[in-house]
């Protein structure tokens, strides 16, 4: 191909010629790029050029750079596994998708206050106390982390005796401790994908320009009254998730 004559700063011609090349299926997924000397060639460029036109593609997660080998063409394979965000209930005892999932560490628990965003999903004003616990866990088959963190309201734990003891109690636990209480417990989940943070992308090991799954669900007490928010965070090169759909009637629409 002779000298590149697209709009737009030199690096970026380069990037969405090497794009195209990608998307027409020249470069397949795992298969290398050709070496800077056979850009510079083709697209008539200086070194400088390439070289920031592979930082862009590595930075948009189409390639990767492998020291001392090159540039590859960043493969995608299927999510190494399914969490599963249904939860079911036998007599007492609750179940999560991820209740086999094996702790990294001992919970981190700690006192917090809501955040503008917390504070919404909990019905709470932003700066409202809260006990907060963070765990690491890990999926025995395939290796894939998640950090999973559930924030309790004061009000909450005044319910419930054993959860101001013991914030570290385990979600499944806590539905039943919450029931025992007197609630009828509804759940509503939101989903959403989001860029990193350094030390969420350190902690789950997520390559470069991959977003995480970012997933917020409040048990809901009597009358909607929202009770416990519980967030899990996991990368989504290694995981998917997978929901239990039902058909309510209309009064039972919260109803997960």
């Amino acid at each position: 191909m002779g000298e590149i004559q697209r709009p737009g700063a030199l690096y970026q011609q380069v990037a969405a010629e090497i794009r195209s090349s990608i998307a027409a299926g020249e470069y397949k997924p795992g298969a290398p790029l050709p070496s800077e000397a056979q850009l510079i060639e083709r697209y008539k460029v200086s070194r400088p050029t390439v070289r920031k036109a592979i930082a862009a593609l590595r930075a948009e997660g189409l390639i990767e750079v492998i020291h001392g080998k090159g540039s590859y063409v960043r493969a995608l394979p299927a999510p190494a596994v399914t969490i599963e965000r249904t939860i079911t209930r036998s007599g007492k005892t609750f179940r999560t998708g991820h209740h086999a999932w094996q702790q990294v560490e001992e919970p981190a628990i700690y006192r917090t206050k809501t955040t503008a965003a917390t504070g919404a999903l909990l019905g709470l004003g932003e700066g409202e106390a809260l006990f907060g616990v963070d765990r690491l866990l890990t999926d025995p088959d395939t290796g894939t982390r998640a950090l999973h963190r559930v924030l309790i309201p004061f009000a909450t734990a005044d319910q419930a005796e054993q959860l101001a003891q013991a914030p570290d109690t385990e979600p499944e636990q806590i539905y039943a401790i919450l029931t025992a209480a007197g609630h009828k417990l509804t759940w509503h989940e939101s989903v959403s994908a989001r860029m990193p943070l350094p030390d969420e992308r350190s902690t789950l090991d997520t390559p470069d320009a991959t977003p995480i799954l970012h997933t917020a669900r409040v048990t809901l007490g009597n009358e909607d009254c929202p009770l416990i928010l519980e967030e899990l965070r996991a990368s989504a090169d290694r995981a998917q998730l997978g929901y239990r759909i039902t058909a309510d009637s209309p009064r039972q629409l919260r109803a997960v």
